[in-house]
């Protein structure tokens, strides 16, 4: 059994009658597309996917920084004050 990871779903022939509609109504939640009962693709909205990739880019840097700070040995002392 597939795991549907969207509150609202729609089957293919229900999406071709009116998506814009159905993005409205799910109120910026992803909507999984149904072919056969079973989830094909995911619609997401445009100001929900850009939330997504910011979140993706932040933990990506989040990353970065983390294995930075583990290499010390190019480390440059700071006097705070010169900041």
């Amino acid at each position: 059994m597939m795991q549907i990871l969207s509150e609202y779903t729609v089957s293919i022939s229900e999406l071709k009658k009116n998506p814009s509609s159905l993005i409205e109504q799910s109120h910026g939640s992803a909507i999984a597309v149904l072919n056969h009962n079973k989830p094909t693709a995911y619609l997401v909205p445009a100001d929900t996917y850009e939330k997504m990739m910011e979140l993706l880019s932040d933990i990506k840097l989040s990353r970065t920084v983390t294995e930075r700070l583990k290499d010390t040995t190019e480390a440059i002392e700071v006097d705070f004050a010169d900041l």
